[in-house]
């Protein structure tokens, strides 16, 4: 079969005015850029965040937990100095089911709006209790080691704006694994959301199977602070 030259032609130009269709198309919709490792300022950014969340508490905090049967919504005042939080908790309408309280060693919880028989107990595997532990640990008293931080694995994932002001994605430091001086493995689950001075405004933890954490840090330095109870033993 003899193939004509000015058949190659058509197929040529058909081939191009593709190519060129798809790179107009790629230049226009644009893609998430590659995590890569974070830089020797974002590390130092990342070693600052914990503390500055310490010398701005206490913090208002909003906190999602999210289930394939539903979302919980808590929002609460956290006294990083003492490990304590209290709010209340309910649907992502906004209705408050209750009073929640908790503290390292566990959760105390009073139902409906004028609740006051707490029962207490202790943190479980579920992503709300999951979230109340997490923000337990988004402060420290002093700054943690940058470069120790850097080489734990954490990566840059994106630029995103909340309101007005701009923030670094970064996923997490990485556990390394047990017996081997290798990197740290696979990326972490918790993504944090650090503006340019290291103010923390946003963590999520993605748990798998549709469960997820959203914490919002919303506001420092909430006057009022936490009150005492409930924190004796039931």
């Amino acid at each position: 079969m003899r193939i004509k030259p000015k058949a190659l032609a058509v197929s040529g130009g058909a081939v191009l005015a593709a190519t060129a269709l798809t790179a107009v198309l790629l230049s226009t919709t644009g893609s998430e850029p590659a995590p890569r490792p974070v830089s020797g300022p974002e590390a130092q950014r990342m070693a600052l965040t914990r503390f500055r969340v310490y010398r701005a508490s206490p913090s208002a905090v909003t906190v999602r937990a999210v289930t394939p049967s539903g979302t919980t919504v808590v929002r609460a005042v956290v006294d990083h100095r003492r490990h304590r939080a209290v709010g209340t908790y309910g649907d992502e309408g906004g209705q408050a089911r209750g009073r929640l309280a908790w503290d390292l060693s566990g959760v105390a919880v009073a139902r409906g709006a004028e609740g006051r028989k707490w029962v207490r107990r202790e943190f479980g595997a579920a992503p709300l209790d999951i979230g109340l532990r997490l923000v337990l640990s988004l402060a420290a008293d002093r700054p943690d080691n940058a470069q120790l931080l850097a080489q734990s694995g954490p990566l840059w994932l994106r630029d995103e704006q909340i309101g007005d002001r701009s923030y670094g994605v970064f996923s997490g430091p990485r556990p390394r694994p047990r017996g081997t001086g290798g990197a740290p493995a696979g990326r972490s689950p918790l993504a944090y959301w650090i503006d340019t001075d290291g103010d923390l405004r946003r963590v999520t933890a993605t748990l798998g199977q549709g469960r997820a954490v959203h914490i919002d840090v919303t506001a420092g330095h909430v006057r009022g602070g936490v009150p005492e109870g409930p924190w004796g033993r039931p």
